[in-house]
């Protein structure tokens, strides 16, 4: 299986080039003066992050995999279209809605991160199992294997590239929509983009912007490893 390049790639040159800007314009040391407040506000971003997409990843995967199963082919396509529809609803809506019943600091946060990346994990599961050629699944039958077996044997090795790529997905834009947590109060690495917005202070803005575009950059070549370590030899990505 050859996978194609990542886009972290072009990320890392993008901020070498956005590192030698700032250096040239004298930036960096205003930025560097935030230190303490990116250190600790990057923790607060990855633990989002991770509080959310974790299970979004657990659930995503569960529920894209029932909805492939033969059983479910006639619900399975109008509840995907459901779930196209809710995809389109922005993320800060979602966090204002679940405001609601949810109130103010991190759970209503949390809670709209965490269906901002079920959305395509659910949605990758289901088109990686059901794109599974169907010889191999009447070829696996055939050699009278159970259902669970064809699953662990069969689907799931030939549809991991696929789930996993909407696991990067989700995981990577759910980096850059993480600091819209900190309109309810949520913390994380908005804190200093949106306070620098509002004290029209650029370098707080870039000490908040910066660090959370390399989370993405990084999370991306991350999740690209680990698609390149678990998906199995001669499966071709489709």
């Amino acid at each position: 299986m050859r996978l194609s390049r990542p886009a972290s790639v072009w990320g890392f040159v993008l901020l070498a080039a956005l590192g030698l800007a700032l250096h040239r314009t004298g930036w960096i040391d205003e930025i560097l003066s935030y230190r303490r407040e990116i250190a600790h506000l990057s923790l607060q971003h990855a633990v989002l992050v991770l509080l959310s997409g974790g299970p979004a990843v657990i659930v995503g995967v569960l529920v894209g995999i029932l909805l492939g199963r033969d059983a479910m082919r006639r619900v399975a396509e109008p509840i995907m279209q459901v779930l196209n529809v809710g995809a389109t609803i922005p993320t800060l809506a979602i966090i204002a809605l679940s405001m609601t019943f949810l109130g103010i600091g991190r759970p209503p946060a949390l809670f709209a991160l965490f269906l901002h990346a079920l959305l395509p994990i659910v949605r990758n599961t289901y088109q990686g199992i059901r794109s599974v050629p169907r010889h191999l699944i009447e070829a696996a039958r055939g050699m009278g294997m159970t259902p669970r077996q064809m699953l662990w044997c069969v689907e799931l090795p030939n549809s991991l590239f696929v789930i996993m790529t909407g696991i990067r997905v989700a995981l990577v834009i759910n980096v850059g929509v993480a600091p819209l947590a900190f309109l309810v109060g949520g913390g994380g690495l908005g804190d200093l983009i949106f306070s620098g917005i509002d004290l029209f202070e650029p370098a707080m803005m870039l000490a908040g912007a910066i660090p959370t575009v390399m989370f993405a950059v990084f999370a991306d070549a991350a999740l690209s490893r680990l698609t390149a370590l678990v998906v199995p030899r001669g499966v071709v990505a489709r």
